[in-house]
């Protein structure tokens, strides 16, 4: 018999992405499915975007920065790429 605690639990997150990201991603939202306890870390290495983190893209996780990629995400969390603002 098969025990269900020898299977990763799934959940499932949004991402939404705004300016050249969502340009450069060819849209603006996207739902992923990821294994329970994945960080923001690990999302971001699978759609490639650390380095652009470091350079400056800013997270939102539920509408709030998030300044820790090491974060653990939940289900149903949106997770807002924002690029830098440049005003004048």
């Amino acid at each position: 018999m098969v025990d269900v605690r020898d299977f990763d639990r799934a959940i499932k997150v949004k991402m939404l992405l705004f300016g050249p990201l969502a340009e450069k991603m060819e849209t603006r939202e996207i739902e992923v499915s990821l294994n329970e306890g994945t960080s923001l870390m690990e999302l971001a290495q699978r759609f490639e975007l650390l380095e652009m983190i470091s350079s400056g893209l800013r997270v939102a996780i539920d509408g709030q920065i998030e300044s820790d990629i090491s974060r653990i995400l939940h289900d149903s969390a949106e997770v807002a790429f924002l690029p830098p603002v440049s005003g004048g």
